[in-house]
């Protein structure tokens, strides 16, 4: 895979050039669309047979790099591909921080297969691996974790995303004395900070989509973190309703198509397997983990976090791209 370290890098800073300039339109389905283009293209000219194992648009109804879809020259390694052409389109749209493109390489056959829908993730750095399991409750996890860091519960540092369904851990969790840091989006950026060296936090406990869930997995099992997940159907996250219903049933019948179970318990290897993985995030917005595209004279600037799992390397690429 180390190979492909350089093409992977210049295909996400393709698709955030591609969004960029659309910063703040206030049109998430448009900024989606540049960047799937211009990802499937720079995809189409290197010398991989690829294969998207999960792609984002269905839950959003936005353009989609397809599950299933080919990709690449047809010459080269076989590869699974985890897509997320950009991690917070609302973001981009409005003119807000940590928006990234995002994608990940691994060998054929060890990527999760699963459909795009929602997704519960607890991830931990290297330094409480084997102290979470999902199937138990937050509270449970939580203490777990203080004690596998040797910290108090009030010390301890939970990241999450600012949602409706996740208000009950919030509360959960502030009600133990955790300290919460709440994020409007962008739940890759949280899980690669909460595994960093320096990390700012000392879990990340959320539900989101599924692609960014196996990315996820992909820094995750880079940095030598721990993560557990769990596919959720559409009403376990959105509410009991008749539509939402509708779209659960259609979830879980894909699930079944595609092999993966609703409700069950994937570990990280599962996720992520083997340790030949590349993992390439590139800032649009600036935010937390990058800084966004900046304007320089005669051009701009990109900077791109690029990790890989076979090294044990992360890079931080900066780039000036002269129009």
């Amino acid at each position: 895979m180390m190979s492909l370290a350089w093409p992977l890098f210049r295909i996400t800073e393709q698709a955030a050039l591609a969004a960029w300039p659309q910063t703040g339109c206030g049109d998430k389905n448009k900024i989606d669309g540049l960047a799937v283009t211009a990802m499937r293209q720079a995809l189409n000219d290197i010398a991989i047979r690829g294969r998207i194992v999960i792609g984002e648009g269905e839950i959003d109804h936005a353009p989609m790099l397809w599950i299933g879809e080919e990709v690449g020259n047809g010459e080269g390694p076989e590869v699974d591909i985890a897509v997320d052409p950009i991690e917070g389109t609302r973001m981009v749209a409005m003119g807000q921080s940590n928006a990234l493109a995002v994608m990940a390489f691994s060998p054929r056959g060890s990527l999760l297969h699963a459909p795009d829908m929602y997704m519960k993730k607890l991830v931990v750095s290297r330094q409480a691996k084997g102290a979470i399991n999902l199937a138990l409750p937050l509270t449970v996890n939580l203490r777990n974790v203080a004690r596998a860091l040797n910290k108090p519960l009030e010390e301890l540092r939970m990241v999450t995303l600012d949602k409706p369904r996740l208000q009950p851990a919030i509360a959960e969790a502030t009600q133990l004395g955790v300290k919460v840091f709440a994020l409007p989006d962008g739940d890759v950026a949280a899980s690669v900070l909460t595994c960093l060296q320096d990390n700012p936090y000392d879990l990340m406990y959320t539900i989101g989509g599924a692609p960014e869930g196996v990315i996820s997995a992909c820094a995750v099992k880079a940095l030598g973190g721990d993560m557990q997940a769990e596919l959720l159907d559409f009403c376990e996250a959105k509410g009991d309703n008749a539509d939402n219903r509708l779209v659960a049933q259609q979830e879980r019948q894909r699930c079944e198509e595609m092999g993966v179970a609703v409700n069950r318990v994937y570990s990280l290897d599962e996720l992520a397997a083997g340790n030949d993985i590349l993992f390439s995030a590139t800032g649009v917005t600036g935010g937390d983990l990058v800084n966004g595209i900046q304007r320089v004279a005669n051009g701009v600037r990109t900077q791109t976090l690029l990790i890989g799992s076979a090294d044990r390397t992360c890079n931080i690429i900066d780039s000036l791209h002269s129009w």
